[in-house]
């Protein structure tokens, strides 16, 4: 498969990812729009239903990961997610040549994803939903959202090293199981962090947003490309040294 073909796939998995994920998260905020959180802490998200409103945004990513998985896994690998591609790169399970042309696919279809999204909601998604942009909750500082993004994504890329990449994985689970676990990270350190765990699906919504003139929330960068960097890298390589025989 050509190195085009396999970066085509990985722009319409994260545009996938982005667009019916984030795009839930936005969705929750247009409904509960004009409603009174009982905290500061909700701020529109948990109004509906409490932890209950993360598990259904989580489910949403958790169907779209897999559905790219199973539909592209076999082209490009199915990363759609920088911090996944950075790590199995250091780790020397794939080529460095091929890392900036996949980050570029990635962010490419992240944006793709939240532009189609706004085209198809309108501009409540962008000034109401924010597009599904992720920043830290009322009262979690920087730090501590970083350290979340990274034990997410420690999690995250523990599960594909376990499920994915290791030649032992029992086959046809792979989707399933890092669909589901993205899912349950969501449904917990969602209302921390926004649990992103994936610089491309926060840079997507985030140009967005300052394309089409909602918050601008670029400050908080940072947060998603360290922590989930971070997290990713630990995991690839202590994965790789418990799994030596």
């Amino acid at each position: 498969m050509t190195l085009m073909k396999r970066c085509v796939a990985e722009l319409i998995g994260t545009c996938i990812l982005v667009y019916f994920g984030a795009g839930a998260a936005a969705i929750t905020l247009m409904i509960a729009h004009g409603s009174n959180p009982p905290t500061p802490f909700n701020i529109g998200i948990g109004v509906l239903g409490g932890l209950g409103d993360w598990f259904a945004i989580g489910m949403a990513f958790a169907i779209a990961i897999a559905a790219s998985i199973y539909a592209l896994g076999r082209i490009s690998g199915c990363h759609i997610n920088p911090a996944v591609t950075i790590a199995l790169w250091l780790s020397k399970k794939f080529p460095g040549n091929e890392v900036i042309p996949y980050i570029l696919a990635q962010c490419i279809g992240a944006t793709v994803g939240s532009f189609l999204f706004a085209g198809s909601v309108g501009m409540d998604a962008v000034l109401i939903g924010g597009l599904g942009a992720t920043a830290p909750f009322p009262g979690i500082s920087y730090g501590q959202a970083i350290l979340a993004e990274a034990i997410g994504t420690f999690v995250l890329m523990l599960t594909i090293m376990g499920v994915a990449v290791d030649s032992r994985a029992p086959p046809g689970f792979a989707g399933l199981i890092i669909g589901l676990t993205v899912g349950g990270i969501i449904t917990t350190i969602g209302n921390i962090s926004g649990s992103s765990l994936n610089p491309a699906r926060t840079f997507g919504p985030y140009l967005a947003d300052l394309v089409l003139g909602g918050t601008n929330l670029w400050m908080y960068f940072p947060i998603y490309v360290i922590g989930p960097i971070v997290g990713a890298v630990i995991a690839v390589f202590l994965y790789s040294w418990i799994s030596q025989e």
